[in-house]
């Protein structure tokens, strides 16, 4: 009845481990913005660190969290250099977008070339103004009897 109860519980913690896993890897491959590639790969790591913790347990062994630390060790190196080549683009190009990297490839490899999106054709409607102290504002007279941005 223990051994049930325990693979039970294991196959929980590995079906959370394996979630967070995925959804790190899914935000990695389709995200482009430095920052949140960085997150999903501490995503992907916890997921891995659950696996190893729930492993560990199972096994009533101490290996699994021993890895842990190491993982947790090389995520905050990787944090750091994380941060330094998130500041250094972004002083460099002002934008945190991968595909800007395109000066950084070698030589003979042609660009990537992304897919452009489309320009935005529709007006955007003004904000109302305040019109001076002491005077009526100009009131359209089609606009109050069709709002055409709502």
């Amino acid at each position: 009845m223990n051994d049930v109860n325990e693979a039970a519980l294991l196959h929980n913690y590995l079906l959370v481990g394996m979630v967070l896993f995925v959804i790190g890897m899914t935000g990695f491959l389709i995200r482009r913005n430095l920052i949140v590639m960085f997150l999903c790969v501490e995503m992907m790591l916890q997921g891995i660190s659950l696996s190893l913790a729930a492993w560990g347990r199972y096994h009533n062994d101490w290996g699994g969290q021993m890895m842990i630390l190491f993982i947790i060790a090389v995520a905050s190196c990787e944090a750091a250099i994380a941060l330094t080549l998130v500041l250094v683009v972004s002083r460099r190009t002002g934008n945190l977008d991968v595909a800007v990297w395109q000066d950084l490839r070698e030589e003979g490899e042609l660009p990537f070339v992304d897919r452009e999106l489309p320009e935005e054709t529709t007006e955007r409607p003004q904000s109302p103004v305040l019109p001076p102290a002491g005077r009526q504002p100009d009131v359209d007279e089609d606009e109050l009897m069709h709002r055409s941005h709502v």
